[in-house]
């Protein structure tokens, strides 16, 4: 029985586009698991935790993926070798600098929010506005968490605009 009010064949472009999501997010999650593992120097601390609640978040992501692909009664990818052919990431050596770390996972990120626009896209023309829902709050999240990395790699003389922007 079909509980969706959505035909299979509108569905299929989300389907092929959120299981790219998920690929992602797994590459990403293990790539923070790395940096995690291997961070050190006097931002240990601060990233080490910082890391840590980032991969947390991430497998919440995965879970949430993998299970709005089965909502729209389909299966998820599961392995992780497809995992690598699909993702737009790629696997790094955990043994870099804190700064290098940075700088890969906002990389990352500019590659997953280009996805999740890719998603947004096809969601819409199938009328899927629960993925619509998901994906979006997904993109506020991982723009807030990118301005903070951002933030954090540049340095203290470093200034944003100083213009105010003026209704």
């Amino acid at each position: 029985m079909s509980y969706l009010n959505i035909p299979d064949e509108k569905l299929i472009p989300v389907v092929v586009e959120l299981n790219a999501l998920l690929s992602n997010y797994n590459v990403y999650y293990q790539k923070l698991r790395s940096f995690h593992w291997n961070i050190l120097g006097k931002n240990f601390f601060d990233l080490h935790v910082q890391f840590e609640t980032m991969y947390n978040d991430a497998k919440l992501k995965i879970d949430e993926i993998a299970e709005r692909i089965l909502t729209l009664r389909h299966h998820p990818v599961s392995n992780f070798s497809d995992y690598l052919k699909i993702s737009s990431i790629k696997e790094v050596s955990g043994l870099i600098t804190d700064q290098e770390m940075i700088l890969e996972l906002l990389s990352d990120h500019k590659k997953i929010l280009k996805q999740m626009s890719k998603i947004i896209e096809k969601a819409n023309a199938a009328g899927d506005e629960g993925t619509i829902d998901l994906i979006g709050a997904y993109i506020r999240e991982l723009e807030k968490t990118s301005w903070m990395l951002n933030a954090w790699s540049k340095n203290t003389n470093d200034q944003l605009k100083r213009d105010e922007v003026k209704s």
